[in-house]
């Protein structure tokens, strides 16, 4: 049988983020002692109270349709989210509850982009950002950062990438895969370029709660009611919470934005889980004491990691100030990235996700959102590894 796949699905690149865990999980389950550094996902469980929100909803037989886009107590306490953490203004109207922030950013794609429209992405950039704007018929624009600039776009490169086909300029902060943290005046000069040439902001704040040092958030949309109206952000439960299976995205836009995506929205997946939203809103309302835990252990083993790394021979990191990866050049090894990773887990059963799955392959992606008893065995192994190189 000669199967028809379309061109949109054949054009696909699969995510090696999710090929490097299914793999890791493989070789663990034929026995190996695999240390996976791919996955974004906290080892941390949800915690107890969004736990306990769900669990009543579906025992008080909460388990129907609801809105597509969300039920209204969830939209009510991301409005409330907003305005406490963002000082933004947003109506329950401009809200659309998705099934994870991967959903959010997809339909944003699908509703803005036409055939042939452009959108900016910086690189390293998530690697589902480019293969979103190909399904949804736009070009995407690729803008090359190294670690020499910590991997930020600047205003410059940004006035020069924009052309009159220009829909879209991703800003993600803080960064996956580079852990990097634009500064307030940093992103203002960026909305300004974009308000200016009357340019749309998807910025993605998934990350907005993890952030380490002196390092701050500021949302782009903050800054004017301009700003505001050039950006759609988009946001989910799933680090700061650690709601990864939960599905639980979100996004606010200015109404019109927000209006097309939810009837994107109605003939796609309709609603989000209905229990789990009620979760989401104990999240979003409930106590914020697990983030006085995990903040103070993430940056324990941000700052081993990167040392760890730093130290081996042919390997340099600039280290992060947000969410939960590091982003080291291999380039002095020999290798580009996926010979690197590849031969670092046959050799010594450590998964790391290429550099070239987010346009950079000079580089490697580690998570060290995994126990530090398995980042020291890991360090340990990739600092034998790269050691073993240079004999």
């Amino acid at each position: 049988m000669n199967y028809h796949i379309s061109e949109r699905a054949a054009s696909l690149a699969p995510s090696l983020t999710l090929a490097i865990s299914a793999k890791a999980k493989q070789l663990k389950a034929a026995g190996q002692d695999v240390i996976g550094f791919g996955a974004g996902e906290p080892d941390f469980d949800t915690p107890q109270h969004i736990k306990d929100a769900a669990i009543k909803a579906l025992n008080d037989g909460f388990t129907k349709y609801t809105a597509a886009s969300g039920i209204p107590e969830l939209k009510d306490a991301i409005v409330e989210k907003f305005q406490r953490d963002n000082g933004l203004d947003y109506k329950p109207s401009q809200i659309v509850v998705s099934c994870g922030g991967k959903h959010s950013c997809y339909n944003i794609m699908m509703a803005i982009c036409n055939s042939g429209d452009e959108v900016i992405i910086p690189a390293p950039y998530w690697l589902s950002y480019p293969e979103m704007v190909k399904l949804a018929g736009g070009i995407p624009v690729i803008l090359d950062t190294t670690d020499v600039t910590q991997f930020k776009v600047t205003p410059e490169q940004l006035r020069d990438a924009i052309t009159d086909r220009t829909r879209l300029f991703i800003l993600n902060t803080p960064s996956n895969p580079t852990g990097s943290v634009y500064t307030p005046e940093e992103i203002k000069a960026l909305g300004d370029v974009c308000v200016e040439k009357g340019v749309m902001i998807l910025s993605d704040e998934i990350y907005e709660q993890l952030i380490y040092g002196d390092a701050v958030h500021k949302s782009v949309a903050s800054f004017s009611a301009e700003h505001q109206a050039h950006t759609i952000i988009t946001h989910g439960l799933a680090k700061a919470w650690s709601m990864t299976g939960w599905r639980l995205g979100f996004l606010a836009a200015p109404e019109p934005i927000a209006k097309a995506i939810s009837a994107l929205q109605s003939h796609s997946t309709s609603n989000p889980t209905s229990f789990a939203q009620v979760g989401g809103v104990e999240a979003l309302r409930g106590s914020q004491d697990h983030l006085k835990e995990w903040l103070p252990e993430f940056d324990r083993r941000r700052r081993y990691a990167h040392e760890r790394l730093e130290a081996m021979p042919g390997i340099s990191c600039v280290n992060a100030e947000g969410a939960f990866y590091l982003f080291p050049n291999i380039s002095g090894t020999g290798m580009k990235s996926t010979e690197f990773c590849d031969k670092l887990l046959e050799q010594s059963q450590v998964a790391a996700v290429p550099g070239i799955a987010f346009g950079s392959d000079d580089y490697i992606r580690i998570s060290y959102a995994t126990g530090m008893s398995q980042i020291e065995k890991g360090m340990e192994r990739m600092d034998a590894f790269a050691r073993s190189l240079q004999s």
